[in-house]
C-alpha cells in the first residue's frame, strides 16, 4: 500500500498531540508515523519535517487541512463572545474583543504547497476535503503518495476521481475532527466497520479504516472487511512521545474516557472528544450560531487559557474516540509491537 512500511498501521496526525518523536518511533517500528501540519505556518512545518527526518530514515506522513477558508462575520463573532462572557467571568476576565482565523486552510496557502514540493515527504494526507486538481498533480508528480479522509461513499468517490492514492475511511467512532467535506449538509455518522465495508466494495482505491480501533483484534476486524490498513489516533495519546499534557493523560485514564461526544461548539466543525464544560456549557442548545472554523476555536482556546490560569481544566480540549478506555500507556515502539503481535492472533 505504501512502499517502505512493514505494517498496515498508521498513527493518526493529531495536531497538538502528535510530535516528530512519536511519528519517528512509529515509523522506525514498521508503521507509518504522522505529523499534523494543519495548525502550522510553512516555516513551522519545515522545522517539524526536518526534526522528524533527523529521527527516522523511514517514510512518514504529513497532514494538511483542506477546509473552506473562514469567512469573518463581526456580528456572529460578537454574539458568540457574548455567549461565552459568563464563562470567562468565572475566571475574572472577558472574552477576546476580536476573534482570529488561527489556522490557514491549505486551500489558501500556496507557500505550504511549495514547501511540500521542496521537502517531498513520502506521504501527504488531506482532511476536510481536497486541494485543487493542479496541486494534486504537482504533488503526485513529485513522487508523493497521497491520502484523503472520507466519511461517506460520495466523499470517497470524489477522492478517487481526484487521483488520490489511498482513502482513509473515518467512522463516527473516531476522535478529533470529523473529516466531513461540507458539514453544513450534515454528517451521516457512518460507523467504521460499515463505512470500511462499503468503501471496500464500491471504490477501487486501497481503504484505510479509522475510528475506534485500539488493538490487534480491531485491526483484524477491519482487514477482514476489506481494509488494507488502519489508522489509530486515540491509541497513541498515552505514549510518552505524544504531546498530551498531564491533565489530558489523567482524563484518558479515568472513567471520563467512557463518555465521548461530538460537538461543533469548540472549533466550528464537528469533532469528538471527552465530555467536559466545553460540551455542557458552551455547546448548549440555546447557543448562537458558531463562527466559522477555526475562528471559533480562537475563543475556545482563550477560554481554556483563562480557566487554566486559575487551575481549572474544565475547558481543556481533549479529543478522543469511542475506544478511549482501551488506551495503553506504552512507549510507541512497544505499542506498535503489541499491535503487530495481536494482529496475528
Amino acid at each position: 500500500m505504501i512502499p517502505g512500511i512493514d505494517l498496515p498501521i498508521i498513527q493518526a496526525p493529531m495536531v497538538g498531540v502528535s510530535t516528530p518523536r512519536l511519528a519517528a518511533a512509529v515509523s522506525n517500528s514498521g508503521g507509518l508515523g504522522s505529523i499534523g501540519l494543519g495548525a502550522s505556518t510553512p516555516e513551522q512545518a519545515r522545522a517539524m519535517i526536518v526534526e522528524t527526518r533527523a529521527l527516522t530514515s523511514r517514510p512518514f506522513n504529513v497532514n494538511l487541512f483542506c477546509h473552506r477558508p473562514a469567512v469573518a462575520d463581526a456580528s456572529r463573532e460578537a454574539d458568540w463572545c457574548r455567549h461565552l462572557a459568563p464563562l470567562f467571568a468565572e475566571f475574572d476576565t472577558r472574552p477576546p474583543t476580536v476573534l482570529r482565523e488561527i489556522y490557514r486552510s491549505f486551500l489558501a496557502d500556496p507557500a505550504m504547497l511549495e514547501l511540500l514540493l521542496s521537502e517531498r515527504p513520502a506521504v501527504v494526507s488531506f482532511h476536510f476535503g481536497l486541494p485543487e486538481p493542479s496541486w494534486i498533480a504537482r504533488l503526485k508528480g513529485a513522487g508523493i503518495r497521497l491520502m484523503a479522509t472520507a466519511t461517506t461513499l460520495d466523499e470517497a468517490r470524489q477522492i478517487e476521481a481526484a487521483g488520490i492514492d489511498i482513502i482513509i475511511a473515518q467512522g463516527a467512532e473516531a476522535g478529533g475532527h470529523r473529516g466531513v467535506f461540507d458539514p453544513e449538509r450534515g454528517d451521516a455518522l457512518i460507523g467504521t466497520l460499515a463505512l470500511t465495508r462499503l468503501l471496500a466494495t464500491q471504490v477501487r482505491l486501497p481503504v484505510v479504516a479509522a475510528g475506534g480501533i485500539m488493538d490487534g483484534r480491531g485491526i483484524r476486524a477491519a482487514m477482514e472487511l476489506g481494509a488494507q490498513g488502519v489508522q489509530l489516533g486515540t491509541a497513541f495519546i498515552l505514549c510518552p512521545e505524544s504531546a498530551a499534557n498531564a491533565s489530558y493523560r489523567e482524563a484518558l485514564g479515568s472513567e471520563r474516557a467512557q463518555r465521548t461526544a461530538i460537538t461543533s461548539a469548540i472549533s466550528g466543525r464537528p469533532a469528538r472528544g471527552l465530555v467536559n464544560r466545553l460540551f455542557s456549557d458552551v455547546g448548549i442548545a440555546s447557543a448562537p450560531v458558531v463562527p466559522d472554523y477555526p475562528i471559533s476555536y480562537d475563543a475556545a482556546k482563550a477560554l481554556h487559557a483563562a480557566a487554566s490560569a486559575k487551575g481549572c481544566d474544565d475547558f481543556a480540549v481533549q479529543w478522543a474516540g469511542q475506544g478511549a478506555p482501551l488506551a495503553r500507556a506504552l512507549p510507541a515502539a512497544e505499542l506498535v509491537a503489541a499491535l503487530a503481535r495481536e494482529m496475528k492472533g
